[in-house]
């Protein structure tokens, strides 16, 4: 049975998957950075065809092919280099090729027809999203729809509609994993046995201390990205406090980068954290910043947090391009410290998320982790000891390695 469901086209998986919204990869960072901000999503696709209304593909949209993706996260740490702390403004203007990460095979194309097990193996091997296109047809006004957004406004606030009218939706590893929970009795005794038994907790994590610079953790945060995990916050006796996770990074907007530039690890977790910083942190940020003369940024900072993104160095080129080229087409949580944050300009239209991290420990069961990661929407779990000390992490590529070897018993 559990090998019959993971013959399952993954068509089954992407029913009522929304379209995706797409960057041309001839589009800027200004134009990613604006895309991300209205949208709800915490990624955009980047295309290497021209998204255009008028542009003209194969009529299967086989041309097209999307080649990666950028979240806040990758703008953030893009502004975070030294140059570009010194000019923002100049770095918004790059292309967003800048930004994609180099890893090969992030990013694969299936047919609907692919199986559940071809899925697996590909995130096996290292995907993260997995393109399908979407099997519907579209109405004539829905195509009029899609390809005429309202003027002044992002193209970025559409979906993408290729050659031949063809959408694409992408799969993630969460997608996978709570197909095989909702048929989790299928693969009985496994999912009652401890991740210790399975062998499946990693003691390969990203850790920095508490009173590091969050400067110091920035190669730690884009690894963290790319491994869809999180950077965990230590003490000096390795106990976890909390974590800068990637996924509460992308809710924020370009100020934080500044933030990054000139807090601690764990006043980055207080900024970060709940729906806006507090604002004794906000000006302990302009402060070094001007310390810094690092004018252009502080000239960026003051106007987001302000909530006055009109007077921001990056009004020029964040607004959405004319050039067509361009065209955006059992749960347990460590406590960060309580406040009051008023909701900031600093934050994007995407769901809050807070700095908390989630853990589990080493006699937790297989279901009992998987069920914690998709009540989170996050691909991990920290494992702890009872003294909270950090012993490593569990991920969806460990979980669906442990269905992949289920199968081949």
């Amino acid at each position: 049975m559990a090998v019959s469901l993971l013959a399952h086209e993954i068509s089954d998986l992407c029913l009522a998957k929304p379209a995706l919204r797409s960057l041309a990869v001839t589009a800027t960072v200004a134009d990613a950075s604006s895309a991300l901000r209205s949208s709800d999503e915490a990624f955009i696709s980047v295309w290497d065809c021209n998204h255009s209304p008028g542009s003209v593909t194969g009529a299967d949209g086989h041309e097209c092919r999307c080649i990666g993706k950028v979240s806040m996260v990758d703008v953030t740490c893009y502004l975070c280099k030294d140059e570009n702390l010194l000019s923002p403004c100049a770095a918004m203007k790059a292309p967003v090729s800048h930004i994609l990460s180099k890893i090969p095979g992030l990013i694969m194309h299936l047919e609907p027809s692919s199986s559940l097990l071809d899925a697996i193996d590909l995130i096996l091997q290292g995907a993260q999203n997995l393109i399908a296109p979407i099997q519907r047809r579209l109405s004539t006004n829905s195509r009029k729809k899609q390809q005429h957004p309202k003027a002044g406004g992002c193209a970025a606030s559409t979906t993408t509609i290729h050659g031949g009218g063809r959408e694409f939706c992408w799969l993630t590893q969460e997608d996978v994993v709570r197909f095989l929970l909702s048929s989790i009795g299928l693969f009985s005794p496994v999912p009652a046995i401890s991740i210790d038994a399975l062998g499946i907790i990693s003691s390969d994590v990203l850790t920095t201390d508490y009173h590091a610079p969050a400067i110091s953790a920035l190669d730690l945060i884009s690894r963290s990205l790319a491994d869809q995990t999180s950077v965990a916050v230590v003490d000096c006796d390795g106990v976890l406090i909390g974590e800068i996770s990637p996924l509460t990074v992308a809710c924020c907007d370009e100020a934080a980068a500044a933030a990054i530039a000139t807090l601690s690890s764990g006043d980055l977790m207080a900024y970060i954290d709940g729906g806006g910083p507090p604002e004794d942190l906000v000006r302990v940020v302009k402060l070094r910043l001007k310390e810094r003369n690092l004018e252009g940024m502080l000239e960026t900072f003051t106007a987001i947090s302000s909530g006055n993104r009109t007077t921001s160095s990056f009004s020029s080129s964040s607004s959405c391009s004319s050039d067509e080229d361009s065209s955006l087409s059992p749960t347990t949580t460590l406590p960060r410290s309580s406040g009051r944050y008023g909701r900031s300009a600093s934050y994007s239209a995407r769901m809050v998320r807070r700095a908390e991290a989630i853990v589990c420990h080493r006699k937790s069961s297989l279901v009992a982790v998987m069920i914690q990661a998709i009540a989170h929407r996050v691909n991990y779990v920290w494992v702890i000891e009872d003294d909270c000390s950090l012993i490593g992490i569990v991920t969806f590529s460990g979980i669906l390695k442990v269905f992949r070897e289920y199968t081949m018993a």
